[in-house]
């Protein structure tokens, strides 16, 4: 009988995963990628990632979930060395610019999947949702440290530059 998986196995199995998922879903899209490819990619046997997943959408969320966690954290690292309040707004936009010139960058990974899944996952969708509301709180409260009690044109100037640098591959899109 093997030996049963401790909790650490399983942390690290689950990081693994979430890895290869991650790198294979944003390269080339979640519907193109099969669940035999992550099993190629992480490493682990298909039986061990559906014990830590139960579905290719339970996958999909945890990915998306952790990137968001990663991506605002790395912003607000970013804009937190910023002591002007109108410094940290602009500060995002270079903080973009990087994200925009990084090798593979291929656009904002929750438009990828919405575009991609529309509305045909519920969980995935929230996701997105969930995603996109909490960058617009997370950027509205910059904006309003400058004393602009409107937020929205910068919100819609910053998803618009991340659309437009994934769509044209010109990292400028955020200058």
């Amino acid at each position: 009988m093997p030996a049963p998986v401790t909790e650490e196995q399983t942390r690290l199995d689950r990081e693994a995963l979430l890895d290869a998922a991650e790198a294979l879903f944003y390269a080339h899209g979640v519907q193109a990628v099969g669940m035999d490819r992550v099993r190629e990619a992480s490493g682990l046997p298909l039986k061990r990632i559906y014990r830590l997943f139960a579905t290719k959408e339970d996958l999909v969320v945890a990915v998306l979930r952790r990137r968001d966690r990663r991506w605002r954290a790395s912003l607000a690292a970013h804009v937190a060395d910023v002591p002007d309040p109108r410094g940290r707004v602009l500060a995002v936009f270079d903080w973009l610019a990087a994200w925009f010139a990084e090798p593979g960058f291929r656009g904002c990974a929750w438009i990828n999947v919405h575009g991609e899944l529309g509305t045909s996952s519920a969980p995935v969708l929230a996701e997105v949702r969930a995603h996109k509301r909490a960058f617009h709180d997370q950027l509205a409260a910059w904006v309003r440290a400058t004393g602009v009690p409107v937020a929205e044109g910068v919100c819609l100037l910053a998803e618009g530059a991340i659309v437009t640098a994934g769509v044209s591959g010109n990292p400028a899109a955020a200058a």
